[in-house]
């Protein structure tokens, strides 16, 4: 159980939209006279519901209950470490081009269904009491957490008919880290397999794309999705960005980082269940054919997607697959801890 506020029925709303609004909730440099509310229901924009994370120190993060999206996810003194078109739609049954939007049960084009599957279009609910995550990912610390249910409808019955439950834990550390905890759950009674694959699409706000470099993904093999889908193996001893980029990358290591030189600071990403790992930049010229994409917004924008791609996930009736990825920041343009050039462990699906 995790102390959530403001759950309360739509007409309560107007009295948190009051909290959510203030400069304490908002990320901005404040003074806490006491510790803020850690999780808040509260209306976001449009009118989309979204839960509102706060920790100690003023960190935030905002994620909508249309497609279980995080949109925002503030430091301390209210800069946003992810990026958010200018001209992102936030009216359903719109995808909204920014954050991290989360793509089940399809990634891409890979299968039959539309384009990066469906749950990004649905809208999930809160799971006050959810069933326990596995062993080696305990019950946060924090009280700055939340956890998201989303489960079939007659719709997606229609597309993909199996029985299933994605759930998603969200955790704001004591430190600002970020911590997003996806699972999937084969419900199914008829003894019926279930495949899918997935990604996570977090979209980091950068200085410029151009002065990032890219650290972990070298000498991995990947999939062009610019030139056919053809199959090659990235060389050198870092990646940076120069041109459009649409690339998955297989079996890439547990650990990545994005170098920001002009912002002083690295984006070190740790994943688990997520052997696969897309890096997507539109660059100018694709950027000015997106409805919901500024036409120079390409250059603050780099969007990495830990993923199950090559090999699609099966679970067997009653299984249940669990992903983990943790996003850091360090505070510096150098990043020098390893790293692993090691093959990432496989996904955990516990039974």
């Amino acid at each position: 159980m995790w102390p959530f506020k403001g759950k309360g029925k739509e007409g309560e709303l107007g009295e948190l939209a009051g909290s959510c609004s203030s400069d304490k909730a908002a990320g901005k440099e404040a003074a806490f006279d006491t510790d803020p509310d850690p999780v808040l229901l509260c209306p976001g924009p449009n009118g989309l519901q979204k839960v509102l994370l706060t920790n100690a120190k003023g960190c935030t993060v905002e994620i909508l209950l249309y497609g279980g999206q995080i949109i925002s996810w503030k430091d301390e003194y209210g800069e946003d470490c992810l990026f958010m078109s200018k001209k992102a739609s936030f009216t359903p049954p719109k995808a909204i081009r920014g954050g991290i939007p989360i793509c089940f049960p399809q990634f891409g084009t890979y299968g039959h269904l539309e384009t990066n599957g469906f749950a990004k279009h649905m809208t999930w609910t809160i799971e006050e009491d959810p069933p326990k995550i596995l062993q080696k990912y305990p019950t946060p610390k924090t009280k700055s957490f939340v956890d998201l249910l989303l489960l079939p409808s007659q719709n997606t019955n229609r597309i993909y008919p199996y029985t299933w439950e994605l759930r998603l834990r969200v955790i704001l550390g004591q430190n600002g880290n970020l911590t997003v905890i996806p699972r999937v759950r084969n419900m199914n009674l008829e003894k019926r397999d279930m495949m899918f694959t997935f990604a996570l699409q977090a979209h980091f706000n950068v200085s410029d794309v151009g002065e990032v470099r890219l650290e972990g993904l070298e000498a991995m093999d990947y999939y062009d999705h610019l030139n056919n889908n053809a199959r090659a193996t990235e060389y050198g001893d870092a990646l940076i960005f120069e041109k459009e980029v649409d690339k998955a990358y297989l079996e890439t290591p547990g650990k990545i980082a994005i170098i920001d030189h002009a912002k002083r600071r690295t984006y070190v990403v740790f994943k688990e269940g997520l052997p696969d790992c897309v890096l997507w930049n539109p660059w100018d010229k694709q950027a000015k054919k997106l409805p919901d994409f500024g036409d120079k917004e390409f250059r603050n924008m780099l969007c990495l997607q830990p993923a199950i791609i090559e090999r699609p996930l099966k679970l067997k009736p009653g299984q249940e697959w669990t992903g983990r990825v943790h996003f850091t920041v360090v505070n510096s343009s150098y990043f020098s801890g390893p790293l692993q050039p090691t093959r990432p462990s496989k996904p955990s699906i516990d039974s």
